[in-house]
């Protein structure tokens, strides 16, 4: 399974309405932080749950979404969340 697809079967625990996951990967190669395999990935997400709460608790619902694909899989992870309301 890609890492992308892992990712994806993650963020159902965040109810999303909606959300793009885009592999930035090969824009990093030679990068020091792609040597160890990692990908780069960004991410747009809308979901009610992220209603009331801080751009810092948001992405902190994320990184907890990912788990330990955030220690190997995910090098880096560009995030945006947004509640349907800021669409």
């Amino acid at each position: 399974m890609s890492t992308a697809d892992m990712i994806r079967q993650r963020l159902v625990a965040l109810e999303p309405e909606t959300y793009t996951l885009e592999d930035e990967s090969d824009q990093h190669k030679g990068h020091a932080g792609a040597a160890s395999g990692g990908g780069h990935f960004r991410l747009t997400l809308v979901s009610s749950r992220f209603r009331n709460l801080s751009t810092l608790a948001r992405h902190r619902l994320v990184y907890e979404a990912m788990g330990e694909l955030m220690q190997r899989e995910i090098h880096a992870l560009s995030i945006t969340a947004l509640t349907p309301e800021e669409l």
